[in-house]
């Protein structure tokens, strides 16, 4: 297959069970990856849903205007003025540990979480790749999701109740030529996933979440122009919210896709 073609699409599981996290229950959820694509649009769209929303990323210059949208789309519900809006780096250990600090001191520990912070890299053959370029992208799907999960998993535990949804993608559980690092990370991210939801106590569960086939700047990397024939980040949202909404601790370890 190579990077110009689609990704299949494992079929998406979620069935409504007993404990379910449902959509009339208002949640705090923590997306990172929160300033453009996917995140921020499932960001608006939880927020229009009345949920609060802690959003992080490294590009600070985004966050403003995120904020004002936020703001706009909880107009006149529970959730306005509750949105915390953070200039974090998931790469950096130290940088998540200090916004599960201060989730704590706000008394705002999330719900549900979802682990979309990441990165491709150009098309081009592994030996073709840079070093930095493949740390960057190691650095942000995997190392990145790992330093959330060691930093909120125990705030989960304390308070015995937690989602987690770690974003994989096709190529987590297919691959491509010519974005060879990418597929690691994302195969990485599967096994992670499956590995420590064996560690979890029964009140927390992780879920590897493929989101799908989307519009991004991401896809756009990889597709070009053929991007444009996928749905927008704006419409998978309105899709995906439910189900994140909806997944419980019944779905610990699973592999689903926003179909």
């Amino acid at each position: 297959m190579s990077a110009t073609q689609a990704p299949p699409s494992p079929t998406r599981v979620s069935n409504a069970v007993e404990g379910v996290a449902a959509a009339a229950e208002l949640m705090t959820v923590l997306i990172t990856g929160v300033s453009r694509g996917l995140g921020r649009a499932l960001a608006l769209e939880l927020a229009k849903l009345g949920h609060t929303v802690i959003g992080c990323s490294r590009s600070a210059d985004k966050l403003s205007s995120l904020q004002s949208e936020l703001a706009a789309a909880s107009e006149n519900k529970s959730n306005s003025g509750k949105h915390l809006i953070l200039n974090v780096d998931v790469r950096s250990d130290s940088s998540i540990e200090e916004l599960a600090r201060t989730v704590v001191e706000k008394k705002v520990i999330p719900n549900i979480i979802v682990n979309n912070a990441g990165t491709i890299n150009r098309n081009n053959n592994l030996w073709e790749v840079s070093a930095e370029q493949f740390d960057s992208v190691i650095d942000t799907n995997l190392k990145g999701t790992a330093n959330v999960l060691r930093h909120f998993i125990p705030l989960m535990i304390q308070k015995k109740q937690g989602i987690i949804f770690n974003m994989s993608s096709g190529w987590g559980r297919s691959v491509a030529a010519e974005v060879a690092p990418y597929c690691a990370s994302k195969w990485a991210v599967e096994g992670l996933t499956k590995a420590v939801a064996k560690e979890l106590p029964p009140e927390v569960a992780v879920i590897a979440l493929n989101p799908g086939v989307i519009n991004t700047m991401m896809l756009e990397s990889c597709f070009g122009r053929m991007a444009a024939l996928y749905q927008t980040p704006e419409s998978w949202a309105e899709k995906a919210a439910p189900i994140i909404l909806d997944l419980n601790v019944a779905d610990n370890g699973a592999s689903l896709t926003v179909a």
